[in-house]
C-alpha cells in the first residue's frame, strides 16, 4: 500500500453560462508549499479526474500570483479569497473550489466582474485631469491624510467583498462596499475633490449608500483589511452633509 500524500479537489464546473453546474474530483500528489494555483496548473496539465477520465482543462483567471491584482478570486472551502495565497497546508481537505456566484459565471471558476468596474464608472472613481497636464503640479495631500488613503488605495477590485456582502445579489444594484471605498478615496484627493459632489449625489440614489445592511462581512473578509466600514460611515455623515447642501442651496453647510 502507498503511502503517498496526495490533495483531493472537489471543483464546481460549468461549461458555458448558461448551462447547469457540476462537480468534479481531482486528486494530484502533494507538494510542500503548494497552493491553490498551482494545483489548478498541475490539474490543466494533465486533466483527468479521479475517475480515471480525461476532461476539459480548468478554467479560471489569474495574473499577478502575489496578491496584488486580484484576478484570482473563488470560494474556497466556502470562503471568497485569493487563490494564489491559498496555501494548500492550511486548507481542510477535501478542498472545495467554486466560482463566486455573486457574478455571471463565464465557466468553471471564472467569472464576468463587469459589474464592479460598472460601478466604478458611475462614481467617477478617477482623478479629473484631462487636458490640465500644461498646468504644473497639483496640490499636495497632507502626509496624514496621505497614510490613510494609502490604505484605500491597496483595493485590487478582486470582488470578495461583494461576494461576501449578503446586500449584492442580482435582485439588488448595490454598488457594494468596493466601490463606496473608492468614492471616500477620489473624494478626499484634492483634485479629486472636484467632483466630489457629484459622486455623493450617485450614492444617494439607487444602489448607494441606503441598500448597505451593515452586516460587516465586507471589511471581515477583504483580503487587504480595507477600512470599508470606517468608509461607510464617513460616506454617511458626507451625504448628510450634502442633502442639507443640497436644500439650503448653500456651499458654506
Amino acid at each position: 500500500m502507498s503511502d503517498k500524500k496526495t490533495v483531493r479537489f472537489i471543483i464546481s464546473r460549468q461549461d458555458t453560462p448558461d448551462s447547469a453546474p457540476y462537480q468534479e474530483e481531482f486528486e494530484l500528489d502533494y507538494r510542500p508549499n503548494m497552493n491553490v494555483i498551482s494545483a489548478l496548473m498541475e490539474i490543466r496539465r494533465n486533466p483527468v479526474n479521479t475517475k480515471g477520465e480525461a476532461t476539459t482543462p480548468i478554467a479560471w483567471d489569474m495574473n499577478c500570483l502575489e496578491e496584488v491584482c486580484g484576478a484570482c478570486s473563488m470560494v474556497i472551502n466556502g470562503r471568497p479569497r485569493q487563490s494564489c495565497s491559498a496555501l494548500v497546508d492550511q486548507l481542510e481537505q477535501p478542498i472545495r473550489l467554486e466560482p463566486m456566484r455573486t457574478f455571471p459565471v463565464v465557466r468553471d471558476l471564472q467569472v464576468d466582474r463587469s459589474r464592479m468596474f460598472d460601478s466604478l464608472k458611475r462614481v467617477k472613481a478617477w482623478v479629473p485631469i484631462d487636458g490640465t497636464y500644461d498646468l504644473g503640479p497639483g496640490p499636495r495631500m497632507p502626509e496624514k491624510k496621505r497614510q490613510w488613503a494609502y490604505e484605500l488605495s491597496k483595493c485590487m477590485t478582486c470582488g470578495v467583498c461583494l461576494e461576501a456582502c449578503p446586500n449584492v445579489n442580482d435582485k439588488s444594484d448595490f454598488i457594494g462596499p468596493q466601490s463606496l471605498s473608492q468614492v471616500r478615496l477620489f473624494n478626499a484627493h484634492p483634485t479629486g475633490a472636484l467632483n466630489k459632489g457629484e459622486r455623493l449625489e450617485t450614492i444617494m440614489g439607487d444602489g448607494g449608500l441606503a441598500n448597505c445592511g451593515n452586516s460587516q462581512n465586507c471589511v471581515q473578509s477583504c483580503p487587504k483589511g480595507i477600512p470599508l466600514t470606517t468608509s461607510i460611515a464617513a460616506l454617511n455623515r458626507d451625504t448628510t452633509l450634502q442633502a442639507f447642501k443640497n436644500f439650503f442651496g448653500s456651499d458654506q453647510v
